[in-house]
């Protein structure tokens, strides 16, 4: 192993002892610290995000994905918004989920705990650095990052001033940023099983099959958005309409942004004209019967499959709701997928015969997120089903113990 990332990894394991012993209150105290901190570098780390920028500009990064990457003024106070949110939430860590009496006098207690050292590896979003950090450090968790170099001199920034901001206050070593972007390095913390609890790969599904092929520590697989909305016959235009402007358009790089669009053939003239009127910036791809009733690109099952994060929108036409059923779960990265209807029983037929982390029924699959959710910020969404699933909060990110008290007793 790359003796700096040992190093790192050491402190982190260590740290995580400590964590288990801090209470709500310090927490809290190091959360409005950082808060602070964020409100009062904004120039400094707007500086270092230009750094970041100009590279992007250099490398070609797409439009949406250096929006991804970019901060503002606004967008730094919102992160320092969200930080001071995680201090009204409940602290997770002690809460008693089972008291359990047994007839020989035990009292066996089911409790909340920390997990331990997460390893993140993140790409694109420097908010993600707060994001996870003060998520890990409200539930007594010890985080490791790895984001992309894309973002090096943001997280940097971030990263140094969250542990200032928290220098006095809790332990060393809560917050570790690894700054060598070896692509090597992913794979040693991946597999760092006496140091990481778990890992959480949030990017492109690149980098996400990369984490669950090849690690082996737990993984929490997060993040890949391959999100469909379905427009039903019985569909309200205005509805449908609105929320396809809101899940595609409002911000297309990530992960809950819609990539396909089903719509039922007896409701598809009338959408699809009112479609193109509002997508002008966006790079429509429909089947044969799509492009019978507008100009667009044709779409391949290649099309169909991919998460854009970008101004580009897959189209098909579909017979029913169980062929749109169909085409999700042949498609779906299992993240989020919306029915945009007025008719209740083909709505709870659509919610119920999906297994995706989050369905909606009428509304944005914009929503599937932690802070929409009332969890504060997110680790990620996960698409799995163990040990959690859709936006993972704070109590996602706990494990728990059994705390037996007895006054003697043996077992006969």
């Amino acid at each position: 192993m790359n003796l700096e990332l040992e190093k790192i990894l050491k402190k982190a394991k260590n740290a995580s002892r400590e964590m288990m012993l801090v209470s709500t209150d310090k927490k809290n105290e190091a959360l409005i610290n950082i808060s602070e901190a964020l409100n009062e570098n904004v120039e400094y780390i707007l500086q270092e995000n230009q750094k970041d920028m100009e590279n992007a500009e250099i490398n070609h990064m797409s439009e949406a994905m250096k929006d991804r990457l970019l901060l503002t003024k606004e967008r730094i106070q919102a992160i320092a918004n969200d930080v001071l949110k995680l201090v009204d939430l409940n602290d997770p860590i002690g809460e008693i989920i089972r008291d359990i009496y047994r007839p020989n006098g035990l009292h066996i207690q089911q409790v909340r705990v920390p997990i331990g050292v997460f390893g993140i590896i993140y790409e694109s979003r420097p908010n993600v650095t707060v994001d996870i950090a003060c998520l890990c450090l409200k539930s007594s968790n010890v985080c490791v990052l790895k984001g992309g170099k894309e973002a090096i001199y943001s997280n940097k920034a971030l990263a140094s001033i969250i542990n200032q901001a928290i220098a006095n206050v809790l332990p060393e070593n809560v917050v570790n940023l690894i700054e060598n972007n070896d692509r090597s390095i992913v794979t040693e913390l991946i597999q760092a099983n006496d140091y990481i609890d778990v890992a959480v790969p949030r990017g492109g599904a690149g980098l996400i099959q990369h984490v669950v092929k090849n690690a082996t520590v737990p993984v929490i697989e997060t993040g890949a958005g391959n999100c469909h909305l379905y427009i039903d016959k019985d569909a309200d235009m205005k509805k449908a309409i609105d929320i396809s402007v809101n899940a595609k358009i409002q911000r297309p790089s990530v992960c809950n942004a819609i990539e396909t669009i089903l719509v039922h053939k007896d409701i598809a003239d009338k959408y699809l004209v009112e479609l193109i009127k509002v997508f002008q910036k966006v790079e429509i791809r429909g089947d044969e019967n799509v492009q019978k009733i507008i100009s667009c690109k044709p779409a391949t099952n290649e099309d169909y499959a991919t998460e854009y994060d970008d101004y580009i929108v897959a189209i098909k036409i579909v017979n029913s709701v169980d062929e749109a059923i169909e085409h999700i779960y042949q498609y779906s990265t299992k993240h989020s997928e919306a029915i945009v209807t007025e008719n209740q029983s083909i709505a709870d037929y659509f919610l119920s015969a999906l297994d995706s982390s989050c369905v909606y029924h009428n509304a944005s699959t914009r929503f599937s997120d932690g802070g929409e959710f009332g969890f504060g910020a997110e680790l990620g969404i996960s698409t799995q089903k163990l040990h959690a699933r859709g936006p993972l909060g704070l109590r996602e990110m706990t494990s728990f113990q059994y705390r037996i008290k007895g006054n003697g007793q043996i077992r006969k």
